[in-house]
């Protein structure tokens, strides 16, 4: 069993149908910014890279590809976080410094995003000089606007959230009914200290008036309504600062207290685009296009955040991507529930690009996945094997049988036209919300499409001729369409694909929505069937 089957929501459908639409009636359309910025998550330093990680940035990552497509102007960013009281606890353990120890950690994630061939454009560490600066900024200009003032926190804290928690948000499941944290099934800590607050009860119609004006804001929009339940339901200011806490940035108004969790975390999203230091940069790049989130960290994202940058007069983002969490054994995957998968062990069986492809694929973004190895084993059988890599084999094997290994050219109105161009419009409108396994089932109904209609004409038994010319002609120019669509999710094979049928350049240089069209495969070009694609796994 694989990830489990769920539908995508009514909302969702919608959205998607819609946009398919526009996309049909309109082919050529292109968007009018010609810059899009989206930026994962950063992550903590307390634990090495995963496959929880990796699911995300790989979605960044892909999402980012198909934009540089449509000839965008991309900044695609991730990151650490360093600073805070768990990264200072997990240095202490370790016998090293908190900057030493993240130093050790941070270029793990870098060095894993490489493998996984992720084209991030920058990787913002929370320690850096621009990062604190910006911090700097925001927290004063939220100061400066009434929205911190200085208090006493007494309550229940969650060390690896980093998280303040009422009686009623926690769980009794502890030995002798202990309060534990409800995400990492943990016991929580009492705290007592002088704190500084950000006044969030004052935004709660703000936020509630931003979103109505934004209605897409957050996709999936099932999303979009439990933040907008978060907010009638009563929002209550929330501690910025520690006096206990060393590691971490001072609040620039008073250097006793360090800043810790969101005005340290979320400003990175800032910082990378010069926000304190590059006043030209900040306004090229700033509103951010999406920010990716999971699901459990939504109510800092879509709620604490836009009502800070409200504060400080910065715009908020333009959307937010929501998804669910990566599970092991029905168990969200972290290094505190021990469940952790390494991307590379998965690689190393499978192949990078059928690793990708099944991380895209198997679950509609927004929904939870149940990672399992039988379920890995089985789209990549289905999908990779069976379907792209012998299409792929069959046509190469009948063209160096029956024309001389010479690709011919497409017929301008072969049945397969109308599929290829609903093909790029289904695709286009999923990857434009953030749905890659939408995209991908978008693109393959064009291969199993051709695949069908391999079937229908039984290429190799014809004769040579013009008929036959005309089917392989056809199966090249769809395998031409796939490759192009598909290559955010496999680039490499994407780009495989390519000079096997004859293309010269780079799959990633060429440009939609007219590199879709149908009719641009040349014909006249030597075909090569070189080794399996993708070969079945048992």
């Amino acid at each position: 069993m694989g990830w489990p089957e769920r539908a995508d929501p009514p909302d969702a459908i919608s959205e998607l149908t819609h946009r398919s639409q526009h996309f049909r009636e309109n082919p050529m359309t292109t968007v009018d910014n010609n810059h899009f910025y989206l930026t994962t998550p950063i992550y903590y330093v307390t634990a090495k890279p995963h496959l929880g990680h990796a699911y995300t940035t790989i979605v960044g990552d892909a999402v980012t590809r198909w934009q540089r497509l449509l000839g965008k102007e991309v900044n695609f960013v991730t990151g650490t976080d360093e600073h805070g009281l768990k990264v200072q606890q997990a240095a202490e353990a370790a016998g090293q410094s908190p900057q030493a120890f993240a130093d050790s950690i941070a270029p793990l994630y870098a060095e894993a995003w490489k493998k996984l061939n992720i084209a991030n454009d920058d990787f913002i560490r929370t320690t850096e000089p621009r990062h604190k600066v910006a911090v700097a900024k925001l927290l004063q200009a939220c100061y400066d606007a009434g929205d911190i003032e200085l208090g006493v926190y007494s309550g229940l804290y969650c060390v690896s959230c980093e998280e303040y928690y009422t009686e009623d948000e926690l769980l009794d499941d502890g030995p002798g009914n202990e309060k534990l944290c409800p995400i990492h099934k943990r016991p929580v800590d009492h705290v007592e200290e002088e704190n500084y607050f950000f006044k969030l009860s004052r935004f709660e119609q703000r936020l509630l008036d931003w979103y109505d004006t934004h209605p897409e804001a957050i996709v999936p929009a099932h999303r979009r309504n439990e933040v907008i339940g978060f907010i009638k339901g009563g929002l209550r200011d929330f501690s910025i600062s520690r006096t206990s806490l060393q590691w971490g940035i001072p609040l620039p108004w008073d250097d006793k207290h360090v800043t810790y969790v969101w005005f340290d975390a979320l400003t990175n999203y800032l910082s990378a685009v010069g926000f304190g230091q590059d006043d030209e940069r900040f306004a090229e790049w700033w509103p951010v296009d999406y920010h990716l989130i999971g699901k459990d960290i939504i109510r800092f994202h879509c709620i604490y955040w836009p009502a800070m940058l409200l504060s400080g007069g910065v715009e908020p983002p333009k959307g937010w991507a929501v998804g669910g969490w990566l599970l092991a054994g029905g168990e969200k995957m972290s290094k505190t529930s021990g469940n952790v998968v390494n991307p590379h062990e998965l690689i190393d069986d499978i192949g990078l690009d059928g690793f990708r492809y099944y991380v895209l694929a198997e679950t509609p973004y927004g929904s939870d996945g149940d990672f399992t190895y039988e379920g890995l084993t089985a789209r990549y059988n289905s999908d990779l094997a069976n379907n792209l890599g012998n299409l792929l084999s069959r046509v190469a094997t009948v063209i160096a049988k029956k024309t001389d290994g010479i690709g011919p050219k497409p017929a301008q109105h072969s049945t397969l036209a109308a599929v290829a161009a609903t093909a790029y419009a289904d695709t286009a409108a999923a990857w434009d919300v953030v749905a890659p396994s939408r995209a991908l089932e978008a693109t393959w109904t064009l291969l199993r499409a051709t695949n069908a209609y391999l079937e229908t004409h039984e290429p190799w038994k014809a004769q040579p001729g013009e008929a036959l010319d005309a089917v392989l002609g056809d199966a090249l120019e769809a395998l031409r369409i796939v490759a192009l669509l598909a290559s955010p999710a496999i680039p490499d094979t994407a780009q495989t694909i390519w000079e096997r049928i004859g293309l010269s350049g780079k799959v990633c240089d060429q440009r939609l929505p007219d590199a879709a069209s149908w009719g641009l495969y040349p014909g006249g070009i030597a075909v090569t069937k070189g080794e399996s694609l993708f070969p079945r796994r048992s």
